[in-house]
């Protein structure tokens, strides 16, 4: 039996409408995430099969039979319901309470993210940069802009990089890559389905696959031949889909493109040059 009722209901609802009819690999997937909901949220369907020791498979039909499409959806679904059970508190200090609070949660969070920085990870990464022949960049949905400055930055240092808002056009040329080529893949959550294609369009094209994320265990990850984690502030899924914070990642976007430039010496230095004797020329009065 699926869920046949309002598609407005949370997870728990139909979970406690459905209870009885499930089969009993469904039922330990649905008691668990009625149980904690909030811990569900951060996991993956492999992490939840694992913990409640059922196969994925039970995972995604314990999704379909509540209604869902699949795990993902469910998972969106589960973060809505947690988000809107307590209603946010006002901040005494008003608008500049809450911005300044937000900035010192972040300060408090850099070391974190730093530390997840190490030269074992750090120094592959941008030797496959470097030396790729050809460097696209798949980014899309709020980490769209993130891919668009980046290949911006890496262009004016002498790393010509290229990237297309069009999603389709992302997949198109990643399809035509060899396997020299570098696809930088950009995503903060590592799940964006449309930055999936485009890295599957690359693998299948033989293409190696540099991944920036900021979670540890994705799709992304998977797939990628070398992965960056950058820890998202909240280390949370539920505020990668709630809140979609890509500060952490435009901080070490431009610090990397900082040690790709000293990487590259002078020839960084040569084009920067001529990018400021350019953008000199563009200015006005």
């Amino acid at each position: 039996m699926a869920w046949n009722g309002s598609t407005d209901a949370p997870p728990t609802v139909r979970i406690a409408a459905l209870a009885p009819s499930l089969q009993p690999s469904e039922r330990r997937v649905a008691e668990a995430i009625a149980a904690d909901v909030g811990a569900a949220v951060d996991m993956t369907a492999q992490q939840l099969a694992e913990s409640v020791g059922v196969g994925r498979a039970s995972v995604v039909r314990t999704a379909q039979t509540l209604g869902y499409d699949g795990y993902p959806q469910l998972r969106v679904a589960m973060a809505r319901e947690r988000a809107f059970e307590t209603a946010p508190v006002a901040d005494a200090a008003g608008a500049v309470g809450i911005v300044r609070a937000a900035m010192e949660r972040f300060g408090r969070a850099l070391p974190h993210v730093a530390a997840a920085m190490t030269e074992e990870h750090l120094e592959p990464f941008l030797a496959a940069l470097d030396a790729a022949p050809r460097v696209l960049v798949a980014a899309n949905g709020l980490s769209a802009p993130l891919g668009y400055d980046l290949a911006l930055r890496l262009s004016s240092i002498g790393r010509p990089t290229e990237y297309v808002p069009d999603t389709l056009g992302q997949r198109i040329l990643a399809a035509q890559m060899d396997p020299d080529s570098v696809l930088l893949a950009v995503s903060g959550s590592g799940a964006n389905r449309a930055s999936l294609d485009v890295v599957d369009a690359a693998v299948e094209a033989g293409a190696r696959v540099l991944a920036i994320t900021s979670f540890s265990r994705s799709a992304l990850v998977e797939r990628a031949t070398t992965t960056l984690v950058v820890p998202p502030v909240s280390e949370s899924f539920q505020d990668e889909l709630l809140l979609t914070s890509r500060a952490a990642l435009t901080l070490v976007v431009e610090a990397l493109v900082e040690a790709m430039a000293s990487r590259r010496g002078s020839r960084a230095q040569e084009a920067r040059a001529a990018a400021l004797m350019i953008l000199s020329r563009s200015l006005g009065e």
